[in-house]
């Protein structure tokens, strides 16, 4: 049973109606036969991937001529939502994709360009975006990690855990410490000194690799640096709006593919002669996921909006609407594991890895507590300036 007409997506206007075509077809029949069996694998299913590049839908706010698909933030959202209705590891690369290549084409030199973002963009190669210390997540303060100036360019040190994509990555954007601040670099991780530590072992999104980077006196060349020294926490801060409004959308698409599972389920199973979606025990609790599912959608286009327009109050509006649907996204999987009771628990059904991919959404990319921390700092600040 598709999701009811008109819940799929708001009324974002017709001239989205091609992104999202493109992307409801593309999942279709590259992502949604393929998710069970990456997730129980679990590997990295780069041929998806290519072909993603292959049909644009890496580097979607990028612009065309450096590469990209040159769209709108809004757009972005709807990819997001799109390809996570599929499996959200796999929508997790394309926003992985987008930070990077959001950085690369703001502070990138027209060498670094060429070097790492045409063939990112075209999946030749993948990135990793490398900020998380064991001192230091939510804070950046706490970032150990240091390069150090050099005749020839710069020797950087130190270790980072829990990086998406480490274990396959070609390069990556590491934040360090500098004698300006912290600044970052473009490293090329088969350089001598870069080591992968480890693989984790996650609960969900079993597709996306997450593992950890060590640095021990790297040599890298001059144009290593990404922007200018002492830059780096404003560099990888401005992205920070972006990546939040895509894990909104990431919720969003798992809540659709929960509430989606759940109302088949409601609609095809019987219990005690009826269908056990007459019954308001089952009725209700989709009921209220698929308004919460339309509520979080229109906050988060919102949030879209105001980032297209340059907006000051954009991040935080795109820190609400990844607060909400994440939190959402997490009790709408719950519910279908509800409604399919014990098969729910089963592996190799739907219910069973939604649960387990959502749990992350509250975490990553700032946790809830950050985005209440942010939203309750601008609400205060914004009467006090009154």
């Amino acid at each position: 049973m598709p999701f009811p007409a008109g819940l799929e997506f708001s009324a974002a206007g017709d001239d989205s109606r091609p992104v999202r075509d493109l992307v409801r077809d593309f999942t279709a029949k590259h992502v949604i036969p393929a998710a069970g069996a990456i997730d129980e694998s679990p590997r990295f299913p780069a041929e998806i991937y290519r072909e993603m590049a292959a049909a644009g839908l890496f580097g979607i706010t990028v612009p065309a001529e450096l590469g990209g698909a040159g769209a709108r933030a809004l757009d972005y959202l709807h990819v997001m939502e799109g390809l996570s209705f599929g499996y959200a590891s796999i929508a997790d690369q394309c926003g992985l994709v987008e930070l990077v290549g959001t950085l690369l084409a703001e502070h990138g030199t027209p060498a670094q360009r060429e070097r790492y973002l045409r063939p990112l963009l075209a999946a030749e190669i993948f990135c990793a975006y490398a900020l998380t210390e064991a001192g230091a997540g939510s804070d950046l303060r706490g970032i150990t990690t240091r390069a150090k100036a050099a005749p020839d360019g710069w020797i950087l040190d130190g270790e980072k855990i829990f990086i998406h994509n480490a274990p396959v990555a070609d390069f990556a954007t590491v934040l360090a410490r500098t004698d300006d601040g912290l600044s970052v670099f473009l490293v090329d991780l088969d350089r001598c000194g870069v080591s992968r530590t480890y693989r984790e072992h996650k609960m969900g999104q079993r597709g996306s690799q997450v593992g950890g980077l060590a640095f021990d006196s790297v040599r890298l060349p001059p144009e290593a640096l990404l922007g200018e020294e002492g830059d780096g926490f404003a560099l990888m801060t401005s992205v920070l709006a972006r990546g939040r409004l895509g894990v909104a959308g990431l919720s969003l698409g798992l809540s659709r593919a929960a509430i989606t599972a759940a109302a088949e389920q409601a609609e095809s199973r019987s219990a005690f002669g009826r269908p056990i979606g007459a019954n308001q025990a089952v009725a209700f609790p989709v009921a209220d996921a698929v308004t919460e599912y339309r509520a979080g959608f229109l906050l988060a286009e919102d949030a879209a909006r105001r980032l297209d327009q340059g907006r000051d109050d954009a991040p935080t509006a795109c820190s609400m609407a990844k607060l909400y649907a994440s939190e959402a996204c997490v009790r709408h999987a719950n519910m279908a594991v509800q409604v399919f009771g014990g098969a729910g628990y089963i592996q190799g059904y739907v219910p069973e890895r939604i649960y387990r991919d959502a749990r992350i959404t509250t975490i990553y990319e700032g946790t809830s507590e950050i985005q209440r921390l942010i939203i309750s700092r601008w609400l205060i600040d914004t009467r006090g300036a009154h």
